[in-house]
């Protein structure tokens, strides 16, 4: 990969990620509190939409950096030769991608998104004193291993399904999609792969919410999952979908779109 394309894909990457992120932060707050063991309305309801926003700010744009730096670089390193540089291989590739991507981006996303999420239930404590006090009582939270677990999942859908639509479209017209295609590709890709991952997201918004010492505080995914089953059902593990479907569905959009524009304006 080359210096230029290097800084192109950092920069692409972070402005994507903090066009995205503040622009839909009121339905991230929305679905947080759907998902939430304390219920939408004691959780806050419809107040303070905005908590938590500062956390989402200042991780927004390191965190999408990150991530398309490395996702960029190793389809770069992959398509260079040997066996996943043939066509039919692609996907494998991108997967590979994506996956090594959402590891070094955690590093970044997962204090702020416990920080935000935190916030975002309890609108009447400010974040500095949710961070505060996550990094007195609950440093465990911060563990690597959470958001690595639950965000894979859904880069190993939505990054290959995207990349296979913009070839689609881009072979059928015969000419290099436009900023908005790749966009229209990413809402697509995102909504599927938000309503597949839905329960692992209720799973990780759960832990993240949980009190030190609960069983749901201990991070067993599969035991989380089983609670909210018995407890709630079918729909308990779906909770908060049509939110999250509309979140990625157009922060998908925003964000491959505004990724797209910026990196081949840079290139």
């Amino acid at each position: 990969m080359e210096k230029r394309e290097f800084v192109a894909s950092l920069v692409a990457g972070g402005c994507a990620g903090m066009c995205v992120d503040l622009t839909l932060f009121p339905l991230d707050t929305i679905k947080t509190r759907l998902q939430s063991q304390q219920g939408f309305y004691k959780a806050g309801g419809f107040r303070g939409i905005y908590a938590g926003v500062p956390s989402a700010a200042v991780g927004s744009f390191p965190n999408a950096a990150a991530f398309f730096v490395t996702y960029e670089c190793t389809k770069s390193l992959l398509g260079t030769g040997g066996a996943l540089a043939a066509p039919h291989a692609a996907p494998v590739t991108h997967m590979l991608a994506a996956s090594l991507g959402e590891i070094v981006a955690c590093l970044i996303r997962v204090p702020t998104e416990v920080i935000k999420q935190r916030t975002q239930a309890s609108p009447s404590s400010t974040t500095y004193q949710i961070l505060l006090a996550t990094l007195r009582e609950e440093v465990h939270k911060l563990q690597l291993y959470f958001f690595c677990v639950f965000q894979i999942p859904f880069s190993l859908v939505q990054f290959p399904l995207w990349e296979y639509l913009k070839t689609l479209w881009s072979w059928r017209q015969g000419h290099t999609l436009y900023s908005w295609q790749a966009a229209v590709c990413g809402a697509f890709a995102g909504a599927v792969a938000a309503f597949v991952t839905t329960p692992l997201d209720v799973a990780k918004t759960r832990i993240m919410l949980a009190k030190a010492g609960s069983t749901t505080a201990s991070g067993n995914i599969p035991v989380v999952l089983y609670d909210v089953w018995k407890s709630r059902g079918l729909t308990g593990l779906f909770a908060g979908s049509i939110p999250r479907m509309t979140f990625i569905s157009v922060g998908g959009f925003i964000f491959l779109g505004t990724y797209e524009k910026v990196r081949r304006t840079l290139l």
